[in-house]
């Protein structure tokens, strides 16, 4: 039996966005949580770029909202800058994206995790997993506290055994001006958990003030409404603009010098790195015809004249950087805060978990963030809000909360991880979900927040906005259903859009099918439909673009629909324990090593293993059949 100073249901090891997400959705859902961090004034810092979202990115911020999670809530109450991305592309390529006051986000972020229900924060490192019989009882801290529990969840980022690099110069840490947790990762080794290094980088950080900034373009954020969180209204802070510039031979040249102390190429780092976001140096080595690569000077706040210079991650020496960047025209005059820099950090092979985000070796101990191989912001804080979700459902002896690949990105997100593995840092993309369509950022909500509502993540407020939200968005699609439109109203639209002209009256859900109608536009030639949007009192935007998309694109949706009901027949076929993979001989050599590591939970799980093939397949389906 333990002596415990402390007992929870859940405890959640880092304070990163997984962290906060997890310790969040825990005590939402009535667990008693300790959310425990190295540093409380650095509660979801962000370590690299103050910015929420992006391409893919955004979706799963906006799922996380959906679900009852705290990011895009946080992001609306600190963008400096919004923007929804892809705009000129189908709306399942629109994806949301912030520059936020980063001193500010972090504060938010503690306010609101102090003032939740059943968190309780404690400042320690955690030092050993305490485990009896494969099940996790608890934690132990560097101040020999001990903490029982029922559920651990690990969210250590970029921490475990983190050694940061500045050319030939190396420093243990989990980022600049933090120590690295260097015993938590060898606990978690003894215990028969399987890791391996990565690799990321962050870029320099210049002094606005020492910046020729007439001297680049200015990139100001968009006017919009547009918000991550569906409950949040407008911005509270003032909004800022960026600037762009690129990169020249000159600055390349210097680059290139400096190759010899990077600690890339010389041979200091080992790991692997992230493929979709390459350092300055990668760029040069990799693209060497190219004379030029843009980047993006970002503000880091309202109140700072700290700057993030995407695009320049770098591990090269100080020097090196210094003096490439004064090759630019607009940092002849440079100053820097700090220089950028390499981190290296152990992370666990994801494979080892189940679809809950629970370990298969030690029962009650879970895993999200970057510890799981992946990069980002969101992908962590999607991973911790489905690990607070399941932890507490542990606790309480529910089964798990799993969402399916035609559910969310968040779905996408964990099955890739389980059943792939990584051997890079693991970025979502659009593209690696294959029912975008259904995965929309409008659509969130819809898909997402009945479950919110299910495991008590959302409360009255959201509830009311939601169901409100849906309801309206109903009424105006089948409004445009059923509202016809006369040849002579249409006419000057469709001939400023070089569209064919009405043979007779049509419904407007009809002419809206056509390429460049909007709904705005149907509003100014039809009285009906602007009465009805004229009565919409909140959110009006954000319902006009759910209907116009599920209206337009819906033979699109209902095709991808029918996919995913297909698919999901082969994810109702459970497998694990039924088969000794070893012992079929009608599979591939690769199929059996791969099925026996993964031992997946069901066939259509199996299915998407790298190296199992569609005969591979074909040979279980026989079998379970017999």
């Amino acid at each position: 039996m333990l002596k415990s100073d402390f007992t929870y249901d859940v405890i959640v090891v880092g304070a990163g966005h997984a962290g906060c997400e997890a310790a969040h959705a825990a005590a939402k859902m009535g667990a008693q949580t300790c959310l425990i961090t190295m540093d409380m004034d650095k509660i979801a810092q962000m370590s690299c770029n103050p910015a929420i979202g992006g391409i893919a990115k955004g979706q799963i911020v906006r799922e996380v909202d959906a679900l009852g999670g705290l990011m895009g809530v946080v992001a609306d109450k600190t963008a400096i800058q919004f923007k929804m991305l892809n705009r000129s592309k189908g709306p399942a390529m629109w994806s949301p994206r912030a520059q936020c006051d980063r001193m500010a986000y972090s504060a938010t972020m503690r306010q609101s995790l102090e003032n939740t229900e059943n968190l309780q924060i404690w400042q320690d490192e955690v030092v050993e997993l305490l485990v009896e019989n494969d099940k996790i009882l608890g934690i132990r801290t560097l101040w020999g506290h001990t903490f029982e529990a029922k559920a651990v969840i690990i969210t250590a980022g970029t921490f475990l055994n983190g050694l940061m690099h500045v050319g030939r110069k190396q420093v243990a840490g989990g980022r600049a001006g933090d120590s690295a947790s260097t015993f938590l990762s060898n606990s978690a080794r003894e215990i028969g958990l399987k890791s391996a290094r990565m690799k990321t980088g962050t870029p320099v950080r210049i002094d606005k003030r020492s910046v020729n900034l007439h001297l680049m373009q200015k990139d100001e954020g968009e006017a919009t409404s547009n918000r991550f969180s569906f409950i949040t209204e407008g911005r509270q802070l003032p909004q800022l603009p960026c600037w762009t510039c690129s990169t020249n031979a000159a600055v390349h040249a210097v680059l290139r010098n400096g190759l010899a102390d990077s600690p890339l190429y010389n041979g200091q780092i080992r790991s692997i790195g992230p493929r979709y976001c390459p350092s300055i140096e990668t760029k040069i080595v990799t693209f060497a015809e190219r004379d030029a690569h843009p980047l993006f000077l970002e503000p880091e706040g309202t109140n700072t004249n700290e700057m993030y210079l995407n695009g320049f991650s770098s591990s090269l020496p100080l020097e090196t950087q210094i003096n490439a960047l004064r090759k630019i025209p607009c940092f002849e005059h440079v100053r820097i805060y700090r220089p950028g820099y390499a981190i290296e950090y152990d992370f666990f092979d994801p494979t080892q978990l189940r679809h809950s985000l629970e370990t298969k070796q030690i029962e009650g101990l879970f895993l999200a963030g970057q510890v799981n191989g992946t990069t980002g912001y969101e992908e962590a804080a999607g991973q911790g809000l489905m690990a607070g979700i399941n932890a507490t459902l542990r606790c309480k002896g529910e089964k798990p909360f799993v969402l399916r690949r035609d559910e969310a990105y968040i779905g996408v997100l964990i099955d890739d991880l389980v059943t792939k593995g990584v051997d890079e840092p693991y970025r979502m993309f659009t593209s690696r979900a294959e029912f975008r369509i259904l995965l929309r950022q409008d659509n969130a909500d819809v898909r997402l927040t009945p479950y919110a509502m299910q495991y008590g993540l959302a409360d009255a407020h959201r509830t009311s906005v939601f169901t409100a939200k849906k309801k309206a968005t109903e009424e105006l699609i089948r409004c445009c259903k059923e509202v016809s439109i006369r040849p002579e109203k249409a006419a000057p639209l469709l001939e400023a859009l070089n569209s064919s002209p009405l043979q007779g009256s049509c419904k407007a859900s009809e002419l809206l099918a056509r390429p460049g109608v909007t709904l705005t536009s149907l509003l100014e030639i039809s009285p009906a439909l602007k009465r009805f949007a004229d009565n919409i009192s909140e959110r009006k935007e954000e319902i006009l673009e759910a209907a116009e998309v599920e209206i337009k694109y819906a033979g699109y949706i209902h095709r991808e629909r029918l996919q995913a009901e297909k698919m999901q027949r082969l994810e109702e076929i459970r497998i694990r324990g039924h088969f000794d993979y070893a012992s079929i001989h009608q599979l591939s050599t690769e199929a059996r090593q791969k099925l026996a590591a993964i031992n997946p939970e069901t066939l259509g799980q199996a299915s998407r293993i790298p190296g199992v093939s569609p005969s591979d397949i074909s040979v279980l389906l026989i079998l379970c059949g017999r």
